[in-house]
């Protein structure tokens, strides 16, 4: 199983969008606190649609309760733009965790400069873009490791 994580989440939709990307892919969400919504704001219930109970969810106090919560022996990818290490050039494991920071401002350097990291990637983007959606780059890189390893649990073509 993979997991990703949303360090300090500020907009309730990204977080309603990742609740969803969790329910269609088996990917375990993790919400490090402070969150700047509650579970019942209209904009992440809205977002996640109905999959709120289809997704697996976990709020962690702080950085270092989720990292005593997955332990020691887990890769832990930071997603950041200050890095060459490009996303789609990993090669993904099962027990992977994607750790991406808050939206006006990506991870805090203590986070980011953290011993607990495997590696620091970036997702590529055209010069003079600061960065993408939360969503849509956890999107991208859940579905790719996903993809790489061979979308166990998917629903048949039918």
């Amino acid at each position: 199983m993979l997991d990703f994580v949303f360090h300090e989440p500020k907009i309730p939709g990204n977080t309603g969008n990742a609740i969803r990307l969790a329910a269609c892919t088996g990917a375990r969400l993790h919400l490090i606190e402070p969150l700047a919504f509650n579970f019942d704001d209209a904009h992440l219930r809205r977002a996640g649609l109905d999959y709120h109970d289809l997704a697996d969810v976990v709020i962690h106090p702080n950085w270092e309760a989720a990292k005593e919560y997955f332990g020691d022996d887990r890769r832990v990818f930071a997603f950041t733009s200050h890095t060459e290490n490009n996303y789609a050039d990993e090669q993904y494991q099962d027990g992977d965790i994607l750790l991406f920071g808050t939206e006006p401002t990506g991870l805090p350097d203590e986070v980011l400069n953290d011993p607990y990291l495997t590696k620091h990637l970036r997702i590529p983007m055209l010069p003079g873009r600061r960065s993408l959606n939360l969503a849509n780059s956890a999107s991208i890189v859940v579905y790719e490791a996903w993809r790489q390893l061979g979308f166990p649990s998917a629903a048949p073509i039918s």
